[in-house]
């Protein structure tokens, strides 16, 4: 009888031991998921908040070298302002162009290109809250060129130009 006892309260004891050991588990689980859930939330507004800022002199070296990253950075089809010249007086027209017809623009600057032999120009950027301004300005050879790009949902985009 005293064997079938001890049997007994060995059993109830292994069972207690297996429904404490699961519910605590349970429970540290459950506060290990709300963990992790608000860890990637904290990542996610993260990476929004840098996202909101993109760099634009980052932005423009990658677009002017990486034809693929341009062309999904331009808001096609996009409008483009130049002189005619079969007007009087070079009045300008607008064309559109389409994503198919668009050539590699590359705005790559260095400070050497305002005392280089031929085509000299210089490069300025302005900015204005969610705009920025490429401006091209030739020295005595006729260069003209403004590139307009918008910062939207924290990203930069081309929207039109003028040359």
């Amino acid at each position: 009888m005293k064997y079938v006892n001890k049997m007994e309260q060995i059993r109830i004891f292994i069972l207690l031991v297996v429904v404490f050991s699961l519910t605590s588990c349970s429970g540290n689980g459950k506060d290990i998921q709300k963990q992790d859930v608000k860890d990637a939330e904290i990542a996610q507004n993260n990476s929004i908040k840098q996202k909101e800022y993109e760099d634009f002199y980052e932005f423009l070296e990658y677009f002017s070298t990486k034809r693929t990253f341009q062309l999904e950075r331009i808001i096609f089809p996009i409008t483009v302002s130049a002189p005619d010249a079969s007007q009087i007086a070079l009045a300008p027209t607008e064309e559109k162009i389409e994503k198919m017809d668009w050539e590699l623009l590359d705005l790559t600057y260095d400070s050497t290109y305002t005392t280089r032999d031929f085509d000299k120009y210089t490069q300025s950027v302005n900015f204005r809250k969610d705009t920025a301004h490429v401006a091209l300005r030739g020295i005595d050879n006729g260069i003209y060129a403004d590139y307009y790009f918008k910062l939207i949902n924290g990203e930069w985009f081309l929207v039109t130009l003028v040359e």
